[in-house]
């Protein structure tokens, strides 16, 4: 497999990107769902810890993926327009999500004056003053991007098991 993406296929890069991204996305939005309800305790601040590193660290891969993203070519899409369009649409949704909820996160925790840790290695400032009213605001934001981002999500697993199963066309097979 090329490191670089090809006109008809990701690359290894690309590839690792998507799937490291994919399994750090759904699991930080599994545990955000699972830790909101838990009653205060020990765990739920550690689920929280974890939730704020692992959200860091999707932010940090969001920038070299992007990156890479835009000094590669992106492969062609041999599919009606309406459809080029839908999937570039959701590519770019997904990076507008991967920055806006680690960043609403990280802002929602400096509006709570909780300064996230990233891995003990070092913690961040807070980006504003502690504020409950902006607290509780980010709080709403970061929770309506994720419903959001669950239906993309959908969206878009729905739409790749479409192309492979009812146009099997390769365009799944282009990204395992």
């Amino acid at each position: 497999m090329q490191i670089k993406n090809t006109e008809y296929r990701f690359g290894l890069v690309a590839i690792s990107f998507h799937w490291i991204m994919a399994v750090l996305v759904i699991g930080l939005l599994a545990l955000g769902l699972y830790m909101v309800g838990m009653p205060i305790s020990l765990e739920k601040l550690k689920f929280y810890g974890w939730h704020k590193e692992y959200g860091i660290l999707v932010l940090i891969l969001v920038i070299f993926r992007l990156w890479w993203r835009l000094i590669n070519i992106t492969p062609r899409l041999d599919m009606p327009l309406v459809e080029v369009f839908a999937a570039r649409a959701v590519h770019w949704a997904f990076y507008g999500f991967m920055i806006a909820m680690p960043l609403t996160g990280y802002l929602m925790t400096s509006a709570a004056g909780l300064p996230p840790s990233f891995f003990g290695l070092f913690t961040l400032p807070n980006l504003i003053a502690p504020d409950p009213v902006y607290k509780h605001l980010l709080k709403e934001i970061h929770e309506w991007l994720g419903y959001a981002l669950i239906a993309t999500i959908a969206l878009h697993t729905a739409a790749a098991l479409k192309h492979h199963f009812i146009d099997k066309d390769t365009i799944l097979k282009r990204m395992l």
